[in-house]
């Protein structure tokens, strides 16, 4: 047997944080879990920050935690897009970086859109139009308060920004690049029109280098505070949904895959970026990823409705599990009334169940009153909207589908997986539940040659996982009721 050789994952989501320790003896890849903590955005005089250097203290912690098990070959971080933080020519930080969630960049799509026509942006940067994206708050930005980016030097997004605290190295890595929106998705480097346009400083963008690049070893200062060798800092796939890509189990090159968490990403992996006619029309995103491979996905609102119902209720004084809300979903009358999930009302915190009723109210459908129905709900129209995205993705690329693989935490909820092999009409693949953390570790041995290729890193999460299969039940209830969620949804 070989020497066990052993990676830490440092992957955040948007609720939470963890530290996932990987040991490979040269046939399986072991996780384990030895450190977590919340992730919290701090809302302050109206403005909805990440407490980065909190963040970054939970970062220590788990170094900490791990020097029990010896040393490290590398360290990997990954995170949720888009988001940034500004640093001077000195190398602070200026600001907490913004939430995506927060309001400043409320309507700012048209106007961006008289600065650069919709078609020529896509036709640039290959990206699914939504406000939350980096250069829609760089233009929200320098509209509100430009001096912000005159006293910037470098602009870093999370996972990039977590890198430079490390090892002082300040590089954007390819897959978080590709979803700014700034990013020219053919030529893989910075798009000059794009930002000239939109009026955003060339400066502040650093080099782009390639997913599974090694970035630089850890600062000296933190490796005698924390008392750590100088352990070397891979750029993994900075955006978490491309290091699930890494670990997404399929054994055939054309595969259709979801990955659910918060977010729901859903679309399939090609040689390149499909930029065409339909893809503009259907609005669909190109996201880089290892290898310069192109992840051709749609981006919806996901688990984010369920938590975000979960949290309101908490707020009302009602304590209530998952497994209570799937439990409860289950129990409800199925295909009622629909939302679509991605109505830009369901994108803030807040009071979500009421939105729900609303919309329905607004739209002429029944109105889900009890929680039961207000969960199912939220579940009908998730597994409708995978639908809807499924068809728009095989119109692209031409390509007919057999099997949906689901990874990520989603896995978890059977509910969800069995009603979207049965509407989506696809047999699912769920698992594994862990897929961030596995591709995350796959692509740091990637980068130091102990994992050959990408289809050899899938075969190593095969012979360590045993995803469970759910066979669709076609109905004539399911067949009707898609009808309905178009009409209901004002997506026909």
């Amino acid at each position: 047997m070989s020497a066990e050789k052993r990676y830490l994952c440092l992957d955040f989501g948007a609720s939470s944080g963890r530290a996932i320790l990987g040991k490979y003896n040269g046939e399986t890849l072991a996780l384990e879990e030895v450190h977590r903590f919340s992730n919290d955005p701090v809302e302050v005089c109206g403005t909805l920050y990440w407490d980065v250097l909190r963040l970054f203290y939970e970062i220590k912690q788990a170094l900490l935690k791990t020097k029990a098990y010896g040393a490290l070959e590398s360290i990997g971080v990954d995170t949720w897009g888009v988001d940034f933080g500004l640093l001077d020519r000195d190398g602070y930080l200026l600001e907490n970086p913004v939430h995506y969630r927060d309001a400043r960049t409320a309507g700012t799509l048209e106007q961006a859109f008289q600065k650069l026509p919709r078609e020529e942006f896509y036709q640039i940067t290959g990206n699914q139009f939504m406000e939350i994206n980096t250069a829609f708050q760089l233009f929200a930005l320098q509209a509100q308060r430009p001096q912000v980016l005159e006293n910037a030097e470098t602009l870093l997004l999370m996972p990039d920004l977590f890198n430079y605290l490390l090892t002082g190295e300040r590089k954007a890595e390819y897959s978080i690049a590709t979803t700014t929106q700034l990013l020219d998705a053919r030529r893989r480097v910075w798009s000059d029109r794009v930002l000239s346009a939109l009026g955003i400083p060339r400066r502040l963008f650093p080099e782009v280098i390639p997913t599974a690049t090694p970035v630089g070893r850890l600062r000296t200062a933190l490796c005698e505070e924390l008392g750590l060798p100088p352990t070397r800092v891979t750029a993994v796939a900075g955006h978490d949904t491309q290091c699930a890509m890494a670990s997404v189990p399929a054994e055939t090159e054309d595969f259709l895959f979801l990955s659910c968490g918060t977010w729901s990403l859903l679309g399939t992996e090609l040689a390149a970026p499909l930029i065409s006619d339909e893809a503009y029309r259907c609005n669909v995103t190109n996201e880089g990823g290892y290898g310069g491979k192109a992840s051709f996905l749609k981006n919806i609102i996901g688990l984010w409705l369920i938590q975000e119902t979960r949290r309101q209720w908490q707020r009302e004084g009602e304590s209530i599990s998952f497994a209570e809300m799937e439990s409860l979903a289950k129990r409800a009358k199925p295909f009622q009334s629909f939302i679509d999930p991605d109505d830009a009302r369901f994108a803030p915190p807040g009071d979500i169940p009421t939105r729900i009723r609303a919309y329905c109210a607004e739209t002429g459908q029944p109105v889900p009153e009890s929680k039961a129905e207000v969960l199912r709900c939220i579940y009908d129209s998730l597994a409708m909207k995978y639908r809807y995205a499924i068809g728009q993705i095989e119109r692209c690329t031409q390509k007919k589908y057999d099997t949906l693989y689901i990874v990520g935490g989603g896995v978890k909820d059977r509910l969800l997986c069995a009603l979207t092999a049965d509407v989506c009409r696809k047999t699912v693949s769920a698992g594994p539940v862990e897929a961030t953390a596995y591709g995350n570790l796959l692509l740091q041995m990637l980068a130091d040659g102990t994992i050959e290729d990408l289809q050899a890193a899938r075969a190593l999460v095969r012979r360590c996982e045993h995803p469970q299969i759910f066979a669709p039940h076609l109905s004539d209830d399911t067949e009707t009721a898609y009808p309905r969620f178009l009409k209901g949804t004002g997506l026909c």
